[in-house]
């Protein structure tokens, strides 16, 4: 499985941890990542969705019928 949310497309990125004495090594930031299972209305049912916090958070303020439509998202 891929570390990508499914409906925001967030993924991972690459920086630097840097100490004191400015030494530089590379780090992997991964995007926090939850496996929820979140009811649409329009199936009537359950569907498993791995997802970033940031858009399980704006899932639960506007609902997953909303924030599909928005990003143009088709919820099969």
């Amino acid at each position: 499985m891929s570390r990508v949310c499914e409906l925001s497309g967030k993924s991972g990125l690459v920086g630097n941890r840097v100490s004191h004495a400015k030494n530089r090594t590379k780090v992997r930031l991964l995007p926090n990542l939850q496996e929820k299972s979140i009811f649409a209305p329009s199936l009537g049912k359950f569907v498993k969705v791995r997802l970033s916090t940031s858009a399980l958070r704006t899932v639960n303020k506007i609902g997953i019928e909303a924030y599909c439509a928005k990003k143009g998202i088709v919820i099969r």
